[in-house]
């Protein structure tokens, strides 16, 4: 199960991606916002950051306009690698290195043709479990 949410900068972004998951048959929860009225982007960072250290939800997506600040929340979360990324070449690193558990888009800087391209690369790419990469991950968890 996918985590998705966005503030108001990533909505129209997000609608796209919920379009792009339904199309490939994965099942996603869909944490707001509903609109393109201001909200603030820290809550929805938080929802989809409490669906997968519950367990509920395996990863996460998370937009906003620029994909920074809805990022640095999501990292202050133990237990969650975000990992902001603007071409798939970051989105396969990440998770081959970093086993990043949440993509972080911005949605007024990368169109819709690339970020869903970002989208599959992130969630098709597995973690490579090579010994250096899980040490360095435990050093950022500790």
């Amino acid at each position: 199960m996918i985590a998705v949410a966005c503030d108001h900068g990533g909505y129209a972004l997000k609608q796209e991606i919920l379009k792009h998951l339904e199309k490939r048959g994965l099942e996603y929860r869909d944490f707001g916002c509903d609109s393109e009225a201001a909200v603030d982007y820290p809550v929805y960072a938080r929802k989809v950051t409490d669906a997968i250290t519950a367990g509920q939800c395996e990863k996460g997506i998370l937009i906003c306009g620029t994909g920074i600040g809805i990022s640095i929340t999501a990292n202050k979360v133990k237990g969650i690698r975000a990992a902001l990324c603007t071409d798939c070449f970051t989105a396969e690193a990440t998770r081959l290195h970093n086993d990043a558990n949440v993509l972080a888009l911005g949605g007024r800087v990368v169109g819709p043709g690339l970020a869903l391209k970002i989208v599959d690369t992130f969630l098709d790419t597995p973690f490579s479990n090579e010994e250096r990469h899980k040490r360095r991950i435990s050093m950022i968890e500790n």
